[in-house]
């Protein structure tokens, strides 16, 4: 099993910005994909932005040019640097990751944070 750590939500007025870290740990061998979505009161959970093992990443179309996500392979740690927040991205921020444990199983498996509240007041 992996663990998750999530860190850096808050309340931020809008135009302001923040940081969101997650760290993985766990008998990891590789972690193939790290990201974050994001749940607001009364939504559905969507997709924010996600990275790849091989730098790739995904934006959603609301964030593209505002958000920036990167990883540290070292620290099995994906950040999220959220630039020029608006209220509508007021929401719980969900690590989401999937890996494959050192079990010689082969197997992928997915993971979710807790969740990490950003409230960005008008």
């Amino acid at each position: 099993q992996v663990q998750l750590v999530e860190s850096g939500g808050g309340l931020v007025q809008a135009g302001g910005s923040l940081r969101l870290s997650c760290a993985a740990s766990g008998n990891i061998l590789s972690l193939h994909v790290m990201g974050w979505y994001r749940q607001a009161s009364g939504k559905q959970r969507e997709l924010v932005a996600s990275v790849r093992n091989d730098g790739s990443t995904v934006y959603a179309d609301s964030v593209k040019g505002r958000f920036t996500i990167t990883r540290d392979t070292a620290k099995n740690t994906v950040y999220l640097q959220m630039s020029s927040l608006k209220p509508d991205d007021t929401a719980v921020y969900y690590c989401h990751v999937a890996y494959t444990l050192r079990d010689g199983l082969a197997a992928q498996y997915v993971n979710w944070g807790q969740g990490t509240q950003v409230t960005v007041s008008s």
